[in-house]
């Protein structure tokens, strides 16, 4: 059965950067759907990858407001009107000014939002929401907002900073407009109603589709493999951690392996294993939905999130999920979220105290030296991401989501 004849769906950054839109956006089109993505440059690795991504995609995506290399004139256009928008708010907090100033492509994103007729525009994140909703308005449709984060709670940032105030006008003017919302983890859903009591959270794990990425015979040989991956290497991420604990064990048969862009931030970590003397090898960034048959290459994943801010102690994240997808065991520091995820799924892998090298180091020393453990351990993982955590199940009940959320719309 199909359904609305389009849906929009609109984020600030690129397909390539948010997995969690790719596989909507993918159901929805699977599904009979007409699928608009529209979304903003935010990196050139990203720009890189989409451009592989979307060849094999059946739903459009469009860039808006324009990127470095083939629009730099309006891209250089938006960051400047966007920081004297931002310059604005600061001293006046002029609450129409939100929708301009809480992305350098939220003005844009509108306006073409706008010309995008359709049934249902859903949003991926703060900067996208304004242009949902006004397109929403514009067009007498329906709207929808993922919170894959906890948005207020992202950074440190005081209550009396611009980005808290901000992001807070935002949610204040928007939410109330919203036909659904969802989230990423319970944890993230009991946050929101607790801030705003008339939002309903619906949670849509981070999980990924079942993909036959796991190879049938994994070679068992006296190196153990880690694996952690992210967008950008770099602090704050938890890497101290593994580089430390590496140290502890002294052992070259295991090597750390990290996927992700390195900029600036990636110094301070490349400096720690060099002065660690770590064996590690780097990988530049893939595309989604490559990431999870690169994984299956190794031994154990690494969620190692340092609960440095609200939203990474309440957080789901990606690597958890495709680890499993990979068919590999996780070894996850202890915030809150995860705490609770691997108490409820022992079968997953293990956890460690943040903070705690010496705990990790012994966790992955038992692995290292015990290696039909490890192939246990990496094969309940396996079951456990095909029996309960995989987005083919997740995706009914987005599914379900937008169906009744269409049909509530007034004929």
């Amino acid at each position: 059965m199909k359904g609305a004849s389009k849906i929009v769906l609109i984020t600030t950054g690129q397909p390539a950067s948010n997995p969690r839109l790719v596989k909507e956006a993918d159901s929805l089109a699977g599904y009979g759907y007409e699928v608009t993505v529209l979304y903003a440059y935010w990196a050139n690795w990203a720009a890189k990858a989409d451009k592989v991504l979307l060849k094999s995609k059946k739903w459009q995506g469009i860039c808006i407001g324009g990127d470095p290399f083939h629009q730099p004139t309006r891209y250089t256009l938006s960051r400047m009107f966007h920081k004297l928008v931002l310059l604005v708010f600061k001293f006046t907090q002029m609450l129409f000014m939100t929708g301009w100033a809480i992305s350098r492509s939220s003005l844009w994103l509108t306006i073409e939002a706008k010309r995008h007729k359709a049934d249902l525009y859903i949003a991926h994140n703060p900067g996208a929401l304004p242009a949902a909703v006004k397109a929403a308005k514009v067009n007498n449709a329906l709207c929808g907002f993922d919170a894959e984060d906890f948005h207020l709670g992202e950074t440190n940032a005081a209550i009396d900073s611009l980005e808290f105030r901000l992001k807070k006008a935002v949610e204040t003017t928007y939410f109330p407009e919203l036909d659904y919302f969802t989230t990423s983890s319970p944890d993230i859903g009991e946050a929101y109603r607790k801030i705003y009591p008339f939002l309903a959270p619906i949670v849509l794990l981070n999980v990924f589709p079942e993909v036959d990425v796991v190879k049938n015979s994994r070679v068992v040989n006296q190196t153990t493999h880690l694996i952690w991956f992210s967008q950008t290497i770099g602090t704050n991420r938890g890497l101290e951690d593994i580089i430390l604990a590496l140290h502890l064990i002294n052992d070259k048969q295991i090597k750390l392996h990290l996927l992700g862009n390195i900029t600036a931030s990636a110094k301070p970590i490349l400096d720690l294993i060099r002065e660690k003397n770590i064996t590690a090898e780097l990988h530049d960034p893939l595309p989604p939905d490559e990431i999870a048959a690169f994984c299956a290459g190794f031994d154990i994943g690494l969620a190692l999130e340092p609960g440095f801010c609200e939203n990474n102690k309440m957080a789901l994240s990606n690597k958890l999920f495709t680890y499993m997808q990979a068919g590999l065991m996780t070894i996850a520091s202890d915030t809150p979220a995860q705490k609770k995820f691997f108490e409820a799924n022992p079968r997953a892998g293990r956890t460690y105290p943040i903070g705690d090298h010496s705990a990790l180091a012994g966790i992955i020393a038992f692995y290292h030296n015990n290696k039909s453990e490890l192939t246990s351990a990496n094969q309940d993982a396996l079951q456990l991401f095909r029996t309960k955590y995989n987005w083919e199940r997740e995706s009914t009940k987005f599914l379900s989501l937008v169906q009744e959320t269409l049909a509530s719309r007034p004929k």
